[in-house]
């Protein structure tokens, strides 16, 4: 009886050790940048809503961006959601490999010659195969937009400059007044940029004019 009352305390002592206790990965937070919005008491929602990495240097103004999104509808009715922002200067649809290469930039064009044809040439913040940011999401189901899958959206020519950690106001519309509208923020990098290269000075033996 005292070996078995010993081995039951034992039990005892071992399960209330146990309880009550978090582990400490319950805590952590998972560092995947974005944020995740809803729409009509959840019934829609958008997930994972992030502006591209724009570089050290930021966006400049004028500056296309990628916008990274993932929509959702837990209704048993299509819907149809257009995205806007009052930092730029419109929001398109378009190919995910034309979206992320960089924006071009105004460069010098070499002059004519007199006997050629000029002929116009798109401006420096067209892109092919755009579209008008709208897109039909399906009953119980999911759309993706962003740089894993072939379309993306595309902010064309934003109004300020931004930086890495800065935010971008963002619209999505569902139609029937269900529109919810938010900062988004612009991706910072998930490792530190590496450290300017040292300046070397380098010192003649002779200093002066003899």
């Amino acid at each position: 009886m005292l070996l078995s009352g010993i081995a039951t305390a034992g039990l005892l002592l071992l399960s209330g050790c146990g309880s009550g206790q978090v582990s400490e990965t319950a805590n952590k937070v998972p560092s995947i940048q974005g944020i995740d919005l809803q729409a009509a008491a959840g019934k829609y929602g958008v997930r994972g809503v992030l502006v591209a990495y724009p570089g050290v240097e930021g966006y400049r103004a004028g500056d296309n961006a990628v916008l990274n999104a993932l929509f959702y509808n837990d209704s048993y009715e299509p819907v149809t959601v257009t995205v806007t922002s009052p930092d730029a200067r419109e929001v398109v649809i378009t190919t995910a490999s034309a979206a992320t290469s960089p924006s071009p930039t105004a460069s010098p064009t070499p002059t004519a010659s007199p006997s050629s044809e000029e002929s116009p040439t798109p401006g420096p913040t067209e892109s092919p195969a755009t579209e008008p940011a709208r897109i039909e999401i399906p009953p119980l189901g999911y759309v993706q937009l962003n740089t894993e899958g072939e379309r993306v959206f595309q902010l064309i020519g934003l109004n300020s400059a931004r930086l890495a950690g800065e935010t971008v106001t963002l619209s999505f519309d569902f139609g029937n007044g269900d529109t919810v509208t938010s900062p988004a923020p612009v991706a910072v990098p998930l490792s530190p940029a590496p450290p300017p290269s040292p300046i070397i000075e380098r010192h003649t033996e002779y200093e002066g004019g003899h």
